[in-house]
C-alpha cells in the first residue's frame, strides 16, 4: 500500500488543471526544498536535491508501477510511497497569510511558485526518492505495465509458463509485472478462480488469459474508486467497499457462501476462497 490505483490517483490528482486551493503542479516553477529526513532521499544526497531542484519546472507527471514521476526541466523526481507513505498539495500560506504548518511526518517538502506547498508525508519512513537525469536508472528493472497493450495474453501465458512459481509471490515480483500489490493480487486472483499457490506454469491458455483480465479488471475498479482507504495511511478511496476476499478472513464469500481464508504465502497475508479457488 499504496498499490497501482492508489499512485495513478495521486499522479491524476497532480495533472489536474485549474486553480483552487489543490491545484496540478504542471507547469509550475520549484522554487524551494527542504528535506526533514535525509534518509528518505536514496540518491543523489540531500544536499545536492535541495541545490538541484529549485528553478525547475515541472513538465509532467507520471506514474511507472507504485513509482510516482515527475519529469522536470532538467531531472526527474521519482518517489516510492512504500508503506505509507502519500502526497498533499496545499496552499503556502491561510486566509490570515500565516504558513501553513508542515505536519508531523513530512519528510520532503517543496514550494511550487511561492503560493502552494508539495509534502510527502511518510509516517514509516520506508518511502524514497530518486533524482536522476535518466528514470531508467531506478526503473529499467521493472515489468511490463498491466496495461500496456504489447502485453497480449499470448505473451502474458509465455511468461507464465517461463516460470515455476507460486502465483502469488510471482504477481507481486515487480519484475514481472508492475504495479501489483497485496490487495489487488488478492482480488484478481479471486476474480480469475485461480488459487494463490499454484503453480504458474500449470495454467492453460484459458486460465492464463482469464487471469490477465481479471487483473485489468480489478486495477481499473481500483482506479474508476480512486484506490482503496483501508487504514490510516492512504486516504480518499472506495474501492475497500468492493473486496471479494482482502481482509475478509472468516466471511462468507460473496460468490459460493464458504468462509474465506488467509495463510501466509512468502510472508504475506494471503486472502482467498477454498471453493472458489481450489488447488490442483
Amino acid at each position: 500500500m499504496p498499490e497501482l490505483p492508489e499512485v495513478e490517483t495521486i499522479a491524476r490528482s497532480l495533472r489536474q488543471t485549474g486553480q483552487g486551493e489543490k491545484p496540478g503542479i504542471v507547469g509550475m516553477h520549484i522554487h524551494q526544498v527542504e528535506v526533514y529526513w535525509k534518509r528518505t532521499i536514496q540518491t543523489p544526497s540531500s544536499e545536492e536535491l535541495i541545490h538541484r531542484i529549485p528553478g525547475q519546472r515541472v513538465e509532467e507527471v507520471g506514474r511507472r508501477g507504485k513509482y510516482l514521476l515527475l519529469k522536470l526541466t532538467r531531472d526527474h523526481l521519482i518517489i516510492h510511497l512504500r508503506m505509507s507513505g502519500d502526497i498533499r498539495v496545499e496552499p503556502l500560506t491561510d486566509a490570515s497569510g500565516q504558513i501553513t504548518p508542515l505536519r508531523k511526518h513530512d519528510r520532503v517538502a517543496m514550494v511550487f511558485e511561492e503560493k502552494y506547498r508539495f509534502s510527502f508525508e511518510d509516517p514509516r519512513k520506508f518511502g524514497r526518492v530518486w533524482l536522476v537525469r535518466d528514470p531508467v536508472e531506478v526503473l529499467g528493472g521493472l515489468g511490463p505495465e498491466p496495461f500496456d497493450p504489447q502485453l497480449t495474453d499470448e505473451i502474458f501465458f509465455h511468461r507464465l509458463q517461463s516460470s515455476r512459481r507460486q502465483l502469488k509471490p510471482l504477481l507481486l515480483d515487480q519484475t514481472f509485472m508492475a504495479g501489483l500489490g497485496n490487495i489487488y493480487t488478492d482480488e484478481a486472483l479471486h476474480r480469475a478462480h485461480l488459487h494463490p499457490l499454484s503453480l504458474s506454469n500449470s495454467l492453460h491458455e484459458d486460465q492464463s488469459a482469464q487471469l490477465l483480465a481479471a487483473i485489468r479488471s480489478v486495477l481499473l475498479t481500483g482506479i474508476e474508486t480512486n484506490g482503496a482507504s483501508i487504514d490510516w495511511v492512504y486516504k480518499g478511496g472506495s474501492f475497500q467497499n468492493s473486496f471479494q476476499v482482502y481482509g475478509r478472513e472468516k466471511k462468507a464469500c460473496y460468490t459460493c457462501g464458504h468462509a474465506i481464508e488467509k495463510i501466509s504465502v512468502g510472508q504475506r497475508g494471503t486472502h482467498f476462497c477454498p471453493v472458489c479457488q481450489p488447488l490442483k
